[in-house]
């Protein structure tokens, strides 16, 4: 190609621009096809090698220039010890620099640049990442429109890049970093290398010839589920047949050896699962040998709750439990029996009293069976946990006679002798909605959600911790209308985000657009701090999950003061940023949201409050 050399040094090959060249710089329109839009969040990576730069001199890696105006729309810039963004945003051209930035020492060298909403970070060769905040956000209506990309120039002949370069690679998303690294190579780590720069000559490492082939045998465990890794396990592989991975046992812990790492691209709907009724709440649970299921929590009595099977590729009906408005499921293990607990709403006409049924699974008959019966009052949701090798349930009570909402929420235990749950202990509730037990390193907590008082929804919601066989007060938090508490951790970071419903006071209307708030764990504290708001609308359900290295959050939007159809938003882990918005799903009377995975891929699953339709959508990854 004129203008352009393939040179070889160091045990890699780059190209080198030596002269002007139309061949090096495209149309924009060429990249942006549907949209002429630059993203507000991308990355890029390159791969150089420097010798030298000059005092005053500064050499573009890439520029964006407007054809009919010659104005920079965009340039990635290099200077001594220095690497510039430049950007043109409405209020004029803006540069972000990274200093101290050690490049032109005649080595190859491997930059993540990556840029999102007010941030941008660079990380050379897999080491140290450098960050820079700045004022503005990057602008998000930055157009392409007539605009032309050059490669190692800003269109002029003068300031080409001297190096040499090995990839040049623009990608959507702000996490390149996490793409390329670790490495075994960081200086010359591929993203997308052309193939004629892959290409050497092959040098053997050692003499061949003493070189003598050996076999090994290998003992490997293929499935879902793995066996403990104890050091009986010692040294043996396990394929994970759902996430394609190949882990080694070293006596503690399985440690990945090579693993498939999946990022959400989009989301499409998948299928409609008609519940015959409206349903408040979907819990998925695998049996093993037998199976993924899905317990609809239904509110008409006949024919009561489903249970689905997920059968070629698709949830379809397996079994019909009767139940009387039922809110809430929760599917738990004692020892090797399995049972599912549900939350039955429909008062008596005396006082108030509702009879919620545990079912048990039935090895030989392959269906719940009803086992044991306890009272509850308006049960909005159970959580089941162990601590040691003790099983609990907790029951949310919500009210009383229609009126009275401070009341006390009930915790089971199980009696292995009798093998039924009884009364453990009781805890004060206000309009309790939701339970959620996590442990952090030695410690037990359970959160509850208060929803209402009888005057208001700006009340307390609790955590206890377990101490001397009951759990004790720990931490109040102010709420608003709690409905939900979902608990993850990042690293070694714990998180807690509450679910927030309404602002309602015995006289005004409802407030029902408000912030739902993610609170962190500080460990200089002890306590739970804010870490972030999240503007939502009468949020009743935050659901966590992963896929690949990816962490996100989905919240069920339920209703906006006018109509029930809203979009309900899955917001992306951004570290320093906290949670970003980057998917929107419509959804009508979102009530609860699920994840799970099967061998096919990953789903999220929506039961809506106010139709029959609850909604399966597939997580398309790349």
């Amino acid at each position: 190609m004129p203008g352009l050399r393939m040179v070889q040094e160091r045990g890699a090959r780059g190209l080198r621009l030596s002269g002007a060249s139309r061949a090096l710089s495209f149309p924009a329109s060429q990249l942006f096809v549907n949209c002429d839009f630059f993203p507000a969040e991308f990355s890029f990576v390159v791969t150089l090698k420097v010798s030298n730069v000059g005092a005053k001199v500064s050499e573009y890696l890439l520029s964006l220039v407007e054809q009919a105006s010659d104005r920079l729309l965009l340039g990635l810039r290099l200077a001594p010890e220095r690497l510039h963004l430049l950007v043109l945003s409405p209020t004029g051209q803006r540069r972000i620099t990274f200093r101290d930035v050690q490049l032109a020492d005649d080595r190859w060298h491997t930059l993540a640049l990556a840029v999102t909403g007010r941030h941008a970070t660079l990380t050379v060769d897999c080491g140290t990442t450098l960050e820079q905040a700045y004022r503005m956000p990057f602008p998000i209506t930055l157009s392409t429109e007539g605009s032309r990309f050059h490669v190692g120039s800003r269109k002029a002949w003068r300031g080409l890049f001297s190096g040499l370069m090995r990839q040049l690679v623009l990608l959507p998303g702000s996490d390149a970093t996490s793409r390329l690294c670790p490495s075994s190579n960081p200086h010359l780590a591929i993203l997308s290398v052309p193939q004629v720069l892959l290409a050497l000559p092959v040098k053997p490492t050692g003499n061949e010839v003493l070189m003598n082939p050996y076999e090994a045998k290998a003992h490997v465990t293929m499935g879902m589920r793995p066996p403990p890794c104890s050091k009986e396990e010692q040294r043996k592989l396990w394929f994970d047949t759902l996430d394609k991975g190949l882990f080694l046992c070293d006596g503690l812990a399985w440690v990945p050896m090579l693993q498939k790492k999946e990022r959400l691209d989009y989301v499409e709907d998948y299928q409609d699962l008609y519940t015959r009724s409206e349903t408040f709440d979907i819990e998925i649970f695998h049996i093993p040998s037998v199976g993924l299921f899905a317990a609809t929590a239904n509110r008409e009595s006949r024919p009561g709750s489903g249970i689905y099977k997920w059968t070629d590729g698709k949830f379809r009906l397996y079994q019909n439990i009767s139940t009387s408005e039922a809110l809430a499921w929760k599917f738990f293990t004692v020892g090797n029996k399995r049972f599912l607990v549900v939350a039955n709403s429909r008062e008596d006409s005396e006082g108030g009293q509702e009879l919620s049924t545990i079912y048990k699974w039935s090895q030989q008959r392959q269906k719940f069976l009803r086992y044991q019966i306890l009272e509850t009052y308006s049960a909005r949701d159970w959580e089941a946990f162990h601590i040691g090798d003790e099983a609990f349930l907790a029951v949310a009570n919500h009210r009383q006679n229609d009126n009275n909402h401070n009341i006390k929420s009930v915790i089971y235990k199980w009696n292995p002798g009798n093998r039924v749950f009884e009364i453990n202990q009781t805890i004060q509730t206000s309009g309790a909605y939701d339970w959620e037990f996590f442990t952090v390193g030695p410690y037990n907590f359970l959160v509850v959600a208060n929803t209402f008082n009888g005057l208001s929804t700006h009340i307390n919601s609790n955590i206890y911790i377990w101490m001397d066989g009951m759990f004790q007060p720990f931490q109040a938090i102010a709420t608003q209308g709690a409905t939900d508490w979902e608990m993850f951790q990042i690293g070694n970071r714990t998180f807690l985000a509450v679910a927030n419903s309404q602002m309602l006071y015995q006289k005004g209307p409802s407030l029902y657009a408000l912030n739902s708030t993610i609170y962190e764990l500080s460990m200089t504290t002890k306590t739970f701090l804010k870490f972030q708001d999240i503007g939502t609308y009468s949020a009743v359900d935050w659901e966590f999950f992963s896929v690949g290295d990816e962490k996100f959050l989905v919240v069920a939007n339920s209703y906006d003061g006018k109509s029930y159809s809203l979009n309900s938003i899955i917001y992306r882990w951004q570290g320093y940023e906290g949670f970003v918005p980057i998917h929107q799903l419509p959804t009508t009377g979102c009530k609860d949201w699920e994840f799970f995975k099967t061998t096919e891929g990953s789903y999220l699953i929506y039961s809506s409050a106010t139709e029959p339709l609850s909604k399966v959508f597939r997580l398309k990854t790349y």
